[in-house]
């Protein structure tokens, strides 16, 4: 007995004298690195080791080099390496793992981080690799949900979302809308530019006006790279956490991924991230973000999106007289806009198409927005007002 309370004394001050050490108290978290396939070589994976060990994680080091700093495991290729760390990760010897590929299954996906060069920032980008689903817009939805979960763990309450001005930005905005309004928290930015709204556009990641960045992860996949690398001419990621957790429902190992070009403070970003996430105890949070999230109709909202086929072509329909165009209907993917206007033709509404500030609008009289916005909805499509 007086064995065990010792022990714990010891421990407790331990963990105390730590925690001077590195701003950061309680329990360390042990990261295991793959440090084998850097384009930097395993001096570079091992250096970003020692940087993280430094700064209050516990890592175990798996590759070929060892240093008497941190719990090196060896081994002999790269494939070793990945079947190493993953068995550590699926018998819990480790809290998780930072390697630089993995093949996530469908429905999960990572949450980058960067440093935008505006104001120097830091902004989650959901997300960076992986795929959440098969369908663009309803990846997108669920990107929303990955980064909420990610930005709450790391200790951001009430995280702002942004949609990056993509294919498929308005779709998600109105789901995601849907989504606030059946009671799901979501806190949307609004756009520095002067139209403002939540769809982003190229300043507002500059700059970083939300806490998450929404969009496909090949996007976010060429982002992060950019936001990592543009100092160093593309070839050495010099800056950022990398590019994330791989986040999915029921998904329970906290894999993080960086690049092959990851230098050796990405590599540290990404374990210090990863501690992050254990000591805010993400699965905990992902599990009430998924119920919340249920609770407000996601799945309702994206069998709607399945249940309703891209609307069909209109037949060409006799243009009518010509009237002054003043108001622009957004939401209107541009794959579909000319057939959009065709259905608005046909209900004898003149519209024009043309490419705004946010993406491909439909102009029309304001004197015929109502009836031309209820034409649309009822062949399947989404309208906005801009």
């Amino acid at each position: 007995m007086a064995g065990n309370i010792e022990g714990i004394i010891a421990q407790t001050f331990l963990d105390i004298a730590n925690g001077l050490e590195t701003g950061s108290f309680g329990k360390r978290p042990k990261i295991a690195l793959t440090g084998m396939g850097s384009e930097h070589g395993e001096e570079n994976s091992m250096a970003g080791a020692l940087m993280a060990q430094a700064k209050g994680i516990d890592v175990v080091y798996i590759g070929s080099i060892q240093d008497d700093r941190v719990t090196c495991v060896k081994v002999g290729s790269a494939e070793e390496c990945h079947a190493t760390m993953e068995k550590m990760v699926n018998n819990h010897e480790v809290d998780g793992a930072v390697t630089m590929h993995y093949p996530f299954p469908i429905g999960v996906s990572t949450v980058g981080r960067c440093i935008t060069p505006g104001r120097g920032k830091a902004m989650y980008l959901a997300n960076t690799t992986g795929t959440s689903s098969t369908d663009r817009v309803e990846g997108m939805i669920k990107n929303a949900i990955y980064g909420i979960i990610t930005a709450k763990a790391c200790g951001i309450a009430k995280p702002t979302i942004g949609i990056a001005n993509i294919d498929g930005a308005r779709q998600t905005e109105a789901a995601l809308k849907e989504l606030q309004a059946n009671g799901y928290d979501i806190n949307f930015a609004t756009s520095e530019r002067a139209d403002g709204g939540c769809v982003m556009r190229g300043n507002d990641i500059l700059t970083g006006t939300p806490d998450i960045m929404v969009m496909d992860s090949l996007t976010g996949n060429i982002l992060v790279k950019m936001l990592a690398a543009f100092n160093s001419g593309g070839s050495y990621e010099a800056s950022g956490w990398g590019y994330g957790p791989g986040i999915g429902e029921g998904y329970d190992p906290l894999v993080m991924i960086v690049s092959r070009a990851s230098g050796a403070a990405v590599i540290a970003g990404a374990l210090e991230y990863a501690g992050e996430l254990v000591r805010g105890d993400y699965r905990k949070v992902a599990a009430e973000e998924f119920k919340a999230a249920k609770k407000a109709g996601l799945q309702a909202i994206l069998d709607a999106r399945k249940a309703k086929p891209a609307a069909e072509a209109a037949p060409a329909a006799k243009m009518p007289p010509k009237e002054v165009v003043d108001t622009a209907i957004v939401g209107i993917e541009v794959m579909d806009l000319e057939d959009a206007v065709q259905v608005l033709w046909g209900a004898e509404i003149y519209a024009e198409s043309g490419m705004g500030c946010t993406g491909p609008v439909i102009m029309v009289s304001g004197k015929k927005l109502e009836k031309a916005a209820e034409v649309l909805r009822s062949k399947g499509y989404s309208p906005g007002v801009e």
